[in-house]
Order: structure tokens, then C-alpha cells, then sequence
């Protein structure tokens, strides 16, 4: 039974969640504030947070960069919830590394098939026996999950690691960014392309020198070329 903290300072809203995700199956709990949800994950470390943007002492982006700032919870999917629908927001959140963002208010039924979507992707699997592989100056550890351009490590979200390990396994291949939604993310439309562009741009800060190597093909997705392309 997966569990699932739901962080949300509206109690009333609070309560219909955690109603509905345990009538689906889901062991859900709730907290008010950012310092209990922090304090939950750490005790309890739940599969998903679901979290609301506006709480009473930090923003919910705050929690959401500290949870994924933090090696022993980045790899804890993040469903932001929000009353605004500014794509500013929508940005943000992707940019902190949260796997998906829904508007209030919002259809129950989809919200609880958005979990099992985030639930579903890659990350929740057991790490593959695979070896250290690379492209140029890039190189990444399926297992470790950890990512190097030269010496340097660099600091990825599980999301962000799952995007570029995917264009590592199709290196000199053009990546739509339909195909990176389903593959990466586990949807077919949601969320929008925009999404997909936040994300290569993190990767291409962390990829420093090598960022040229993550071409973009315009009106179309992306791809990682070879150093001597």
C-alpha cells in the first residue's frame, strides 16, 4: 500500500484527500505546515508528496528544493498542488525537480490517476545492474544514480537523472519531446512540452562546458550528439 503525505494547511481540503487516496488504496497522511511535512518525510519517508504551494510558514517550492536538494528523499516524487494556474509557477516547480503540477481546483478522479502515473515511472524500480556508461566528457552511474561531466558530479534530481540517462541510451538519436514525455515522465500530453524544455535547460547548467552537446532541434525535441560531431 504505497503512502502518501498529503501537505496541505486547508484542512477541510486536507481531509477530502487523504478520504479519497485511502479509498483508492493509498496509506495517506496529512500535514499542515512545511516544518511537519519536512519532519514527516524524515520519520516516515512516503512514496509521494503531494504538496501545496501556499502553506502558512514556507512556501511549498521551498519544501519541495529541500526534499530534492536532500539524498535520502530526491528521489520522492513531488505532486505540487496550487490555486494559480501563472505558468511562472508551473516552471518553478518543474525547475525544482517536482513531477507534476495540478491547478485547484481540480477533478479528484484525475488527481488520484496523476499519482499512480508518478508512482508508475522508472524511479520507483529497483536500480538496474547496469554499467558506467558515457558520452564525451558525460558519464552516468545507473545503479549509484550519479552523474559526472569530467570530474566533476553533477547535482541532478532523480527526474532530471532519469532525462539524461535517457538521452545517453539514445545518444546521436532525435528525442521528440512527446516521446520524452512518455518515456521520462509516464504521460502522453501532460504536462505540457514546456515542461520537457525546463528540464534540458537544468541539465545543460549542470552539464557546464558539455552543454553544447544537448542540441535542440527546433519545433521538434532534442538530442545528445558525440564530442567529435
Amino acid at each position: 500500500m504505497p503512502a502518501v503525505l498529503v501537505v496541505e494547511d486547508e484542512a477541510d481540503l486536507a481531509d477530502l484527500l487523504v478520504f479519497n487516496l485511502r479509498q483508492a488504496g493509498f496509506a495517506a497522511t496529512a500535514a499542515g505546515t512545511a516544518e511537519q511535512a519536512l519532519a514527516e518525510v524524515e520519520k516516515a519517508r512516503p512514496e509521494l508528496v503531494l504538496l501545496d504551494l501556499m502553506l502558512p510558514d514556507l512556501p511549498g517550492t521551498e519544501v519541495c528544493r529541500r526534499l530534492k536538494l536532500d539524498p535520502r528523499t530526491r528521489q520522492t516524487p513531488v505532486v505540487m498542488l496550487t490555486a494559480r494556474a501563472d505558468e511562472v509557477d508551473r516552471v518553478v516547480g518543474f525547475e525544482l525537480g517536482a513531477d507534476d503540477f495540478v491547478t485547484k481546483p481540480f477533478n479528484m478522479r484525475e488527481l488520484l490517476l496523476r499519482v499512480r502515473a508518478v508512482l508508475r515511472r522508472p524511479s520507483s524500480a529497483p536500480p538496474e545492474a547496469r554499467p558506467l556508461q558515457s558520452v564525451g566528457p558525460i558519464r552516468v552511474d545507473p545503479a549509484a544514480h550519479r552523474a559526472w561531466v569530467g570530474q566533476r558530479e553533477m547535482k541532478l534530481t532523480a527526474l532530471e537523472f532519469r532525462l539524461l540517462s535517457t538521452f545517453i541510451d539514445r545518444a546521436g538519436r532525435l528525442q521528440t519531446r512527446d516521446g520524452l514525455l512518455q518515456q521520462v515522465w509516464g504521460f502522453t500530453s501532460e504536462p505540457q512540452a514546456r515542461t520537457v524544455d525546463s528540464y534540458v535547460k537544468r541539465i545543460r547548467d549542470e552539464m557546464g562546458e558539455a552543454r553544447d552537446m544537448l542540441e535542440t532541434v527546433r519545433g521538434v525535441g532534442y538530442r545528445l550528439r558525440e564530442p567529435d560531431e
